[in-house]
């Protein structure tokens, strides 16, 4: 099982951002996914979930309004598109599938994939 993260990179503050996370090794139809971030010296914290069935959607209040989250099963992809960045969003964001088949976020995920790290400057 493999989840792949790409897309980060450094922009100024009000820039967008899409990250991108490529999963393989399972059937990902069947995973809910959600996206963490860890800045520096911080606890590793949830920003974004999507149900297995993309019918719900979760944020973490700090990014309410400005990130959205999307799937493609048919590609085995998921994406967290980042509007509107801030320098606090900077961190090293994280892919995660968990075997979960509620509507309400996962309480653990099963896989995690590496980083990739957005910076944004002020």
């Amino acid at each position: 099982v493999q989840l792949q993260a790409s897309g980060g990179g450094w922009v100024q503050a009000g820039d967008s951002l899409r990250l991108s996370c490529a999963a393989s090794g399972i059937t990902f139809s069947r995973y809910a996914v959600g996206w963490f971030r860890q800045a520096p010296g911080k606890e590793r914290e949830f920003v974004s979930s999507l149900s297995w069935s993309g019918g719900s959607t979760f944020f973490a209040d700090s990014v309410k309004g400005r990130f959205t989250i999307d799937r493609d099963n048919a590609k085995n992809m998921v994406y967290l598109q980042m509007n509107v960045l801030k320098p606090e969003d900077t961190a090293v964001y994280y892919c995660a599938a968990a075997r979960w088949y509620t509507s309400t976020p996962p309480p653990r995920y099963d896989y995690w994939g590496q980083g990739t790290q957005v910076t944004v400057s002020s």
